[in-house]
């Protein structure tokens, strides 16, 4: 198979900055979770990608333009961004237009999913005039789809002279700094996991390289596979009716990956499914990721672990069309403002370090400010702190004035009276690398 980055994503920034005109009227309908007033709408765009937008009655004229986690690996549907429309009422009930794509097609893409994400924003713009303020918000893959867009459809985005696509960006729970990066502790979840149980693949099957994820014509299903894991560690059942052995194997696997017990069934499905479209459908049968040098601990016998885990080299072309796709250069020109949750089960904490390493070296520090939150959620967090947030990114991009973690607290504790109780923000903390 001949490699190319185009695999990655599918159409040129050129191509995602084609005008409106020619996308289908959207349908106007609306969600039960949804203020009452509202207008919403939903369909499908150009490219095929399903969407929803949501504009409240008394619209403050600020639209936020919503890039998903995920990311999904099924075809994407209306019922999926949905989804995410009712997850975020809140924003439209803070006065918000809300607009969120499902992107055109499931897999791995983050570059394809900023271009599906500013296809929408000139979407609504043809269709429902040019808000004052246009906000991008990634939530989990969806903040490295919203960083990776900062850099594309920001202010340094090209020589046209066309204004910035965005006024600033809100990245809650992202996962940031590349997918090399990002999703390098999957690989050491296979190994490790397939060292202690042996049993994905089983002794008696086909073996497989584990970057692949899966070999391409395999059945697995989700329910296998739970039915595997389930039977190695005893997940799914009570902590009591484990057997010794079943105890013994998940503390192992705990221990050693730090990938905490209650999402240890969902990152091995990732490592399973969206490995197999990353690496075989995506970057040509080519593995992008590099455990050669790993020294895992945490085990009973770490000696016999290293001596004995699969290793594998990363191809130099999958990690470099990887980076390209995922990776962004931190070379911001516009507020970008984060939350993540320290003891985040899915996308590591310690993600935010990363990415504040990548702006500081592009010499951008003074674009990005982070804040972290007392938290064990990843994929929603609490209704009070969205609305903080975005009004303090608000200030900064017109007023100049730029937030601090400690303000941020102090807005979200007085937006408690109108949206709930909840604000759980740690203004003295700045999180490093592991």
């Amino acid at each position: 198979m001949v490699f190319a980055v185009a695999t990655l994503h599918a159409a040129s920034h050129a191509g995602a900055s084609a005008t409106a005109p020619n996308d289908p009227a959207p349908q106007a309908a609306c969600l039960a979770k949804i203020p009452a007033g509202a207008h919403c709408y939903n369909g499908r765009d150009s490219e095929g990608a399903p969407y929803w937008i949501a504009i409240p009655e008394h619209w403050n004229r600020v639209l936020v333009m919503h890039a998903h986690g995920g990311p999904e690996i099924e075809a994407p549907t209306l019922a999926r961004s949905a989804e995410d429309l009712e997850r975020w009422a809140v924003v439209v009930k803070a006065g918000y237009a809300w607009a969120g794509s499902a992107y055109r097609r499931g897999g791995y893409g983050v570059t394809m999913a900023a271009e599906d994400v500013e296809r929408l924003r000139r979407l609504f713009v043809h269709r429902f005039g040019q808000p004052r303020r246009t906000i991008l918000h990634g939530q989990s893959y969806g903040g490295g789809v919203a960083a990776k867009a900062a850099e594309i459809y920001g202010p340094l985005s090209g020589a046209s002279g066309a204004p910035a696509a965005y006024d600033g960006v809100l990245i809650t729970s992202g996962v940031l700094g590349g997918g090399v990066n990002a999703y390098q502790f999957r690989l050491d979840l296979r190994v490790v996991y397939q060292y202690v149980c042996a049993n994905h693949p089983r002794r008696d099957e086909p073996p497989y390289p584990l970057w692949m994820g899966l070999p391409p014509d395999s059945k697995m299903t989700r329910a296998n596979l739970a039915a595997r894991v389930k039977e190695c560690t005893g997940i799914g059942m009570a902590a009591a009716q484990r057997t010794p052995e079943q105890a013994a194997h998940l503390a192992t696997i705990v221990a050693v990956t730090h990938v905490p017990e209650r999402t240890l069934l969902s990152h091995l499905a990732w490592a399973t499914w969206l490995f197999r479209d990353l690496t075989q459908t995506r970057l040509g049968n080519r593995n992008p990721f590099d455990n050669t040098n790993v020294v895992y601990r945490g085990s009973s016998d770490d000696t016999a672990l290293n001596a004995d885990v699969l290793r594998y080299r990363a191809d130099p072309q999958a990690m470099g069309a990887l980076a390209d796709d995922s990776r962004p250069t931190g070379r911001l020109r516009l507020p970008v403002l984060t939350l993540h949750a320290i003891h985040d089960p899915t996308a590591s904490v310690e993600l935010e370090a990363v990415y504040r390493e990548i702006v500081d070296s592009a010499g951008a520090s003074q674009w990005l400010v982070q804040t972290f939150s007392d938290e064990a959620e990843h994929s929603y967090l609490s209704d009070s702190e969205y609305p903080a947030l975005l009004s303090a990114l608000l200030d900064w991009i017109e007023r100049g004035d730029k937030p601090t973690p400690r303000a941020v607290a102090d807005r979200c504790a007085r937006h408690e009276a109108t949206f709930g109780a909840g604000c759980r923000f740690m203004p003295d903390d700045r999180v490093r690398p592991r």
